[in-house]
């Protein structure tokens, strides 16, 4: 399977592919309410990442079977309904940049899919000027991050209405 840069006509495919994941890859992490809740308020395409081709997609027999980038602007997680008018761009020499907006079809998990993905951005972030990532990992993206070396900076509970979902900052070196 090839890794190829996104575009703006994959954004309802990505969308979809972001609905189902987290629809299935979240039960047993967080409840109904919370994943419908981040579907609304958090989890969606940035097309920013788009727009820098930061942002990755590996097809599948009917579809995206994933999809993950990185950034070297500000925003720490979140699709376009999250974002401000601004996304500045990020000092390599003396700010991480971040892995973004990593989602597996439920069918392609556990492949190696999400780890190919960050090969690609580890190499790409470097070749412009990166030596750190920051990352936002939902509880079961985090099992994956600890395992391409991230650790723990901080655990938070980001407010969606009146409902609280968990997340952990993470961040690792780039060697």
């Amino acid at each position: 399977m090839n890794i190829r840069v996104a575009t703006m006509a994959d954004v309802p495919t990505l969308n979809a592919l972001i609905a189902t994941s987290v629809r299935q890859l979240s039960v047993g992490y967080y409840s109904p309410a919370q994943i419908d809740a981040a579907l609304q308020g958090i989890f969606g395409v940035d097309t920013q990442l788009i727009a820098d081709e930061t942002y990755y997609v590996i097809d599948g027999a009917g579809g995206p079977a994933a999809a993950g980038g990185w950034s070297g602007r500000g925003t720490l997680y979140g699709g376009d309904q999250t974002k401000g008018p601004v996304d500045r761009r990020l000092d390599p020499a003396s700010e991480p940049a971040r892995i973004r907006a990593f989602f597996v079809h439920p069918t392609y998990a556990r492949r190696g899919l999400a780890r190919k993905l960050y090969g690609v951005c580890e190499q790409t972030a470097v070749a412009n000027g990166f030596h750190r990532f920051e990352l936002m990992a939902t509880l079961p993206g985090e099992p994956l991050y600890r395992a391409l070396g991230f650790t723990v900076v901080e655990r938070l509970l980001l407010p969606l209405g009146d409902l609280e979902l968990p997340f952990a900052r993470m961040a690792r070196d780039i060697p």
